[in-house]
């Protein structure tokens, strides 16, 4: 358990300071290249939910999921993740610290910051932030881990 809400508690740390950080450094929808036609620092408000899919649906719908979600992780967090090693306790931190991240963002807010920014040859990935990120990884382990399992 000690993993696991020390990844969480580190992620949700890094980024609200990430999020306070950019907020305090760029304009609304300003960018900043880092690596020339790859990757740059955007900062946009995101109402919606991934990719901002549902932006009209408000953030109270956002806000009860990701409770939801966070509730029923804690509760089934032994039977969900295939194993009891590193990887799965990693994998649950850092779900565990992106969502609620981003419930910290729509509780303040009413929307999540996003700025990573990422491009190339003409196609341009959604904006998205350390939070997303966590999640992502999180939930690609335990992915990898299940279906090796297979």
């Amino acid at each position: 358990m000690i993993l696991i809400l020390t990844v969480g508690g580190l992620l949700l740390l890094l980024d609200q300071f990430s999020k306070y950080y950019l907020e305090n450094l760029l304009p609304l929808g300003h960018s900043i290249p880092i690596i020339e036609n790859l990757f740059q620092l955007t900062l946009i408000h995101n109402p919606g939910g991934v990719f901002g899919l549902f932006r009209r649906s408000g953030p109270f719908l956002f806000v009860i999921i990701s409770i939801l979600i966070i509730t029923l992780l804690l509760f089934f967090w032994k039977k969900l993740l295939p194993g009891k090693g590193f990887s799965g306790k990693l994998s649950l931190g850092l779900v565990m610290g992106g969502a609620l991240g981003n419930l910290v963002d729509r509780l303040r807010f009413g929307y999540v910051i996003d700025f990573l920014d990422f491009s190339l040859r003409g196609h341009h990935w959604p904006v998205f932030n350390l939070a997303d990120l966590g999640i992502t990884t999180g939930v690609a382990i335990i992915c990898y881990k299940i279906f090796r399992k297979t």
